[in-house]
This record gives structure tokens, C-alpha cells and sequence, in this order.
């Protein structure tokens, strides 16, 4: 069984410390955060308990007492990425913790997690792709969906498929940052950073007749400050929009566990698969370093790889 997290935790002077030094100085976001929050309050429990209330002696803290935390993990099944996850969050405490000489020596610094197995990212084809974004305006002409819910699904999938953007980023958007005449648009990704992504045609045309039909049902639901995506006037999550999209996948027969990240994922590859440059699609993607982009290449390969197979007599 996974570790408990101390739920006091938060009321430790160093926690607390570190979680405003990472909202300050590294833009953490509020996810990122309580992810940080989670990692340390199992490491608590794992050193002094689940129920010990603070302070916590952290110059205790043993190399052994780092080993039996990620240990715990692994016994309890846990996958190599969560395993890692933990040691990084520990070793970063840790290491703000020395530099602030609150410690002398980091426990986590010379440890090392299991290696993760290389996965390449699930895509689908350009084929896939169209069939899925044609479901919500087929719903709507054979009578099983309103009109407004298809143009807002038509253009939440038509635009997270045409710029590459997480479901974050798109989920956030107001209709300001949408340059209708220059086709781009605006969004806040990873570190409160912004980045200008690139709509298509298609994208743009399905976020125009979104807006004039708001605009019809209610003017301010069409102003500049208004958010583009709602459900009964709320702005639309990430786990709705998965739920969006698992039935649309249902309805032309393609796995259901494709997520909208995925999207983003078939963006990079189809670009990539087209001659697009890397540092093209990088920047595209609000990657800060170019080796994450590059598993895309990979993706590329076995698909040429797959289609080589196929065809070449002597594969």
C-alpha cells in the first residue's frame, strides 16, 4: 500500500518555505504545487509518521531513511515515473534546504530511481483525425446534440489539434487573445509563460461561428474578456473535455484512452512526418528543451518504418 501522506505537513516553517520559494521564483503553478505538497507529506510519514505533527527535524534526515521512502514505493508497485518523481521532489527539498544550511547533507543527492521504459507517444493518423473532429456537427445534424455544444466541441478539438497546445492552455483562453485577422493566438503554458501558437483555417473558421452563435444567445458571452469555451456559462476542465472527446472516439471506433493530450502529440508527428523543422515545432509546442521534442522524431521513424514493412518486397 502507497504511503499516506502527513496531512500537517503543509504546517511545517520548511515546507512551507519551499512551496512559496517555488511559487515565487519558479512560477510553479498551483498543480505543481500540491504535487510537491503530496511527495513531501509521504516522506514525513515515512520518517516520523502519519500522524507526528511539526516541526520536523530534517538534520535527522539519513541516507537510509531516504532509501526506505523510495523503497515503500516500489514495494507498493509503483511505476518507474512516480518512483522518480518522488526522488526529484525530495532531492530539490533537499537541496533548497542546504543551500538555506538548514542541512548539511542531501540524502536523495546520490540516489537513483529506476529507469522509466521508452515509450513512444500514442498518435492518430491524419485519417483518424478527421473522422474524430467530424463527430459534434454530425451529432448535431442527426438531431442527438444542441447546436452550441457541437460549434464549442468543434472548435475545443479543432484548435487543440491545430496548434499543438495542451487541454491547460486551450481550456484558459478568452476571446482577446484571438487575432481573427492574423489567424494566431495567445496562450499561458508552462511557467506562466507566453507563446504565440498558429490556428488553421479550419480552427478559425469553427471559432467564428462559435462566437457569433454566443454572441446571438448572450453579447457578453462574445466579449474579448469573456472565456471561448463554457458549459452552462462556466469555463469547461481538462476532465470534461476528455469526456467530450471519449465519446466522440466511442462514436467512430477508435480507443477510447486517447486523451486530448494525444492531440498534441499527432500535431508534432504530422508536422514532423511533413519535413517541418524541429525547432519549428519546439517552439510550437513551448518546449524548453529541444530533447523533448525530439521523441517526436522517433515517432516518425517507426511510422515510416511501419509503412516501409508494408510495402518494400524485400522488408
Amino acid at each position: 500500500m502507497a504511503l499516506k501522506p502527513n496531512n500537517q505537513a503543509a504546517e511545517d516553517e520548511e515546507i512551507a518555505r519551499f512551496l512559496r520559494y517555488l511559487a515565487a521564483e519558479r512560477n510553479a503553478s498551483p498543480h505543481t504545487l500540491a504535487g510537491y505538497l503530496l511527495d513531501l507529506g509521504q516522506l514525513v510519514t515515512s520518517r516520523w509518521g502519519e500522524d507526528t505533527a511539526p516541526p520536523y527535524a530534517w538534520r535527522s534526515l539519513s541516507d537510509e531513511d531516504a532509501r526506505q521512502y523510495l523503497i515503500s514505493f516500489s514495494s507498493a508497485g509503483a511505476s518507474p515515473a512516480t518512483i522518480q518523481r518522488k526522488l526529484a521532489s525530495a532531492r530539490t527539498f533537499c537541496r533548497f534546504l542546504q543551500r538555506d544550511e538548514i542541512v548539511i547533507d542531501n540524502p536523495f543527492s546520490l540516489l537513483k530511481g529506476p529507469r522509466k521504459p521508452k515509450t513512444l507517444p500514442r498518435v492518430l493518423s491524419v485519417e483518424e483525425i478527421g473522422r474524430f473532429l467530424a463527430c459534434p456537427m454530425r451529432d448535431f445534424k442527426e438531431g442527438t446534440m444542441d447546436e452550441l455544444s457541437a460549434l464549442r466541441d468543434t472548435a475545443l478539438f479543432e484548435s487543440l489539434y491545430s496548434t499543438g497546445c495542451r487541454i491547460s492552455e486551450m481550456t484558459a483562453v478568452r476571446w482577446g487573445a484571438i487575432d481573427f485577422g492574423r489567424g494566431t493566438l495567445v496562450v499561458t503554458g508552462k511557467g506562466s509563460k507566453d507563446r504565440l501558437v498558429i490556428l488553421g483555417r479550419p480552427a478559425l473558421d469553427a471559432l467564428k461561428r462559435l462566437r457569433e452563435r454566443m454572441s446571438e444567445t448572450d453579447a457578453s458571452l462574445a466579449a474579448d474578456d469573456a472565456d471561448v469555451f463554457l458549459s452552462e456559462r462556466r469555463r469547461i476542465t481538462s476532465r470534461f473535455a476528455e469526456r467530450r472527446m471519449k465519446r466522440y472516439l466511442a462514436e467512430v471506433g477508435l480507443p477510447t484512452d486517447v486523451t486530448p493530450h494525444k492531440l498534441r502529440h499527432s500535431f508534432a508527428t504530422h508536422l514532423l512526418d511533413a519535413g517541418a523543422d524541429l525547432r519549428s515545432v519546439q517552439e510550437m509546442l513551448g518546449h524548453a528543451s529541444l530533447s523533448t521534442t525530439q521523441i517526436y522524431t522517433h515517432v516518425s521513424v517507426e511510422r515510416l518504418r511501419d509503412e516501409y514493412a508494408k510495402a518494400h518486397p524485400r522488408a
